[in-house]
Parts: C-alpha cells; structure tokens; sequence
C-alpha cells in the first residue's frame, strides 16, 4: 500500500505566497508546461509544476524545505512559456523569501527586514551603535582634523573591527544553526517524496559535490541553460565576483593591519588597492544593470525584498568609489560622511544577511550540493 500523506492546507501561507510576488498562483491550472520548459528540471520528479500545486494547497512545510525551490534560477522560461500568465519562477521566489524567513532566527528580525515600514529602524540601529561605542571607547572622532583625510583618524580601525568582527561571527553562528534545520527537513523531505533512498552522508562525496558545485556558480553554467532573460548572467556574475574581490581584499588588509602592523591608507599602486577598485566598479555596475533590468522588463515580479537588496547593493558599492575618489580629492567633510554612510551599508549587509534575499547565496548553494550529492541530473 502507498504511503499515506494527510494534506493540512496552511491558507495563511497561501496569502503569504501571493503578498511575496506570486499572486499569479491562482492562475495555474497543472498543464505542466512549466515543467517541460524548464531546462534545468530534472526528469524524476521535476519541477516546478509539483511546486505549484503544492503552494496552491497551502503545503508550507513540504515547501519550505524542498531542496528543487533553490534549483531555480527564475530565468522566467517557464512564465514566459506558460499559457495562463500563472509565472511560476514568481511563485518558487515567493516561497523561497518564506523558507529564508522560516529558518533565520529571530523571526521577529527577519520580517522587520522584508517590511518596509521598518526600513529607517534597521538604518538607525547601525548609527546608534557606532555613535555610542565610539564615544564610550573614543574611537569615534568628528574633528579629525589633519592635512591628509585618513578614515581612520575619524574612524577608527579598532571600532570596525569592534563592531564588524562579532558581526561576522554572529552571521555564521546564524547560518549554522539555520542549515542544521534546513539540511535535515531537506533530507526528510526528500526522503519522503522517493527522491532518495540513503539516510546518510559521505564526507568525501559531499566534497567532491561541493568543489563541482562552486565552479559551477563561479562560471554560472546554469543561467546559459535558460533562455529568457539570458542576459542578467552579466550582471550577476558582475556583482558575485565584486563580492568576491572585496572579501579578499579586506582580509589582506585585515592581515596588513594587524599581522604586519602597517596601517593605511595604503598606495594606489598597490595591488590589492587595484583589485578592490576593479571589484567596486564591477559591484556598481552589475547592480546598476540589475536594477535597470527590472526597470525595462514590465513582466518581471519585483517586489520589496528586491528593491531593498538592490538598493543596498549598489549603495554599498556608489559609497564605497565615492569615499575613495572625495578621499583622494581632499574633500575632508564629504569623505569622511560618505564613509560612516559605507559603514551603515556594510552593517545592514552582514547583519541582515541571513533574512534578506542574498541568504539565498548559502541557501541555493547548500540545495545544490545536496542535489549533485544525489546526482539528480
């Protein structure tokens, strides 16, 4: 006899769903052209016409833990495709912002991020800590003074790393728990729905899975698979590899700093000084694309999880090329506003990360291992 599954619709989800972007759901009616379309579906149990379904009856916890939500790239393929308008890569993001929402804690922080109401508060919060540390340690000083603008006579390099390392600890002490819960309803999940058969983990398996996988997203093979909206590959590879030369460049600072005792402002001719002037161009650009994109194309869901993380994208990178050029023109007051404007960004960045739409960067990469794991090609 099959196994039974007793369906307990969630109508709350259901309206949760449709207020996220995806109030096309109603629409659907499971023709599977979706699933046909979709050219990074894999044959057993494809997706993502049993997401659909799914979401129409309100199954959040089947949902929210599917690995195939984080194996689509809305590429928009199967919206495009779809012949009652129902936008099914809406629908999948929708749900993906709730699993985001569902596995972050506190949940109370993670829906003050997605609520624009609450926008100036999670502005305010860095502000408040900054201005307090810094003048209970005296690491903060409004008159720096001096011939030359140095950031750090302003703001100090003890009170960045004061507030931003235990940051940045915090950030991965969340993610792990997170990824505990997320990797066992993943795996019972997918246990359930016959898509595995193991109960356990290979180390070396999952290595060798995770090294494929990386490669895969440094190249973004899987956005070239899709057809519509192709071109928003540039744009993303733009901005993930503007991360990815600001991460090194702040650890070989860091290193510089403390290791090696020499303190900035460090030569323009610098390397590193290159390579984070490269990858700050790159991370302007890029959003900048991805913002127009969304401008241009009517068809495309955005809502305010987009907005906020574009916004904060690009402010991060238009302020960090900024402090640098008025720096380098002897702007004294703009500069070193600016600045305390790039640190507010770079909070609201790692401190909301976990609740924001960029957590799908752990979120998707972690679906994918898992599924090259099982090889469900």
């Amino acid at each position: 006899m099959a196994d039974k599954y007793l369906v307990e619709p969630d109508l709350g989800f259901v309206k949760e769903v449709v207020g996220l972007g995806g109030e096309s759901l109603k629409k659907c009616f499971q023709c599977a052209t979706c699933s046909v379309a979709c050219q990074l579906s894999p044959e057993n149990k494809p997706f993502p016409r049993k997401e659909m379904i799914a979401a129409s009856w309100g199954l959040k916890d089947r949902l929210v833990s599917d690995v195939d939500i984080w194996l689509c790239h809305e590429c928009g393929d199967c919206s495009t495709l779809c012949p009652r308008g129902a936008k099914p890569g809406d629908v999948i993001a929708a749900v993906r912002s709730i699993a985001i929402s569902e596995y972050a804690a506190p949940k109370a922080l993670g829906k003050a991020v997605n609520d624009p109401k609450k926008l100036p508060i999670l502005i305010l919060i860095p502000i408040v800590i900054f201005i307090l540390l810094g003048k209970l340690t005296g690491f903060l000083n409004f008159n720096p003074g001096g011939d030359e603008v140095v950031h750090s006579h302003f703001f100090s390099t003890w009170l960045v790393d004061i507030v931003f390392v235990p940051l940045a600890l915090w950030v991965v002490v969340s993610f792990g728990m997170a990824l505990k819960r997320f990797i066992s309803d993943m795996h019972e999940n997918a246990l359930l729905e016959g898509k595995v058969v193991e109960k356990g983990f290979d180390l070396k398996g999952i290595i060798e899975s995770a090294i494929k996988v990386v490669f895969t997203i440094l190249k973004h093979d899987k956005f070239s698979e899709c057809s519509e909206n192709k071109p928003r590959a540039t744009s993303h590879l733009m901005v993930l590899y503007g991360f990815i030369g600001l991460f090194i460049v702040t650890n070989v600072f860091f290193f510089t700093l403390y290791g090696l005792g020499i303190h900035g402002p460090y030569s323009q001719m610098n390397p590193f000084k290159w390579l984070g002037n490269v990858a700050g161009v790159s991370l302007v650009i890029g959003s900048f694309l991805m913002i127009r994109q969304r401008l241009s194309n009517p068809d495309m869901t955005t809502s305010y999880k987009d907005w906020y993380l574009l916004g904060l994208v690009f402010g991060l990178g238009a302020t960090g090329m900024l402090t640098e050029i008025t720096r380098l023109a002897d702007l004294a007051g703009l500069s070193y506003g600016l600045y305390f404007a790039h640190l507010i960004l770079i909070f609201n960045l790692f401190a909301y990360l976990p609740f924001s739409k960029l957590a799908h960067l752990v979120y998707r990469t972690t679906a994918m291992i898992y599924a090259e794991y099982y090889d469900r090609k």
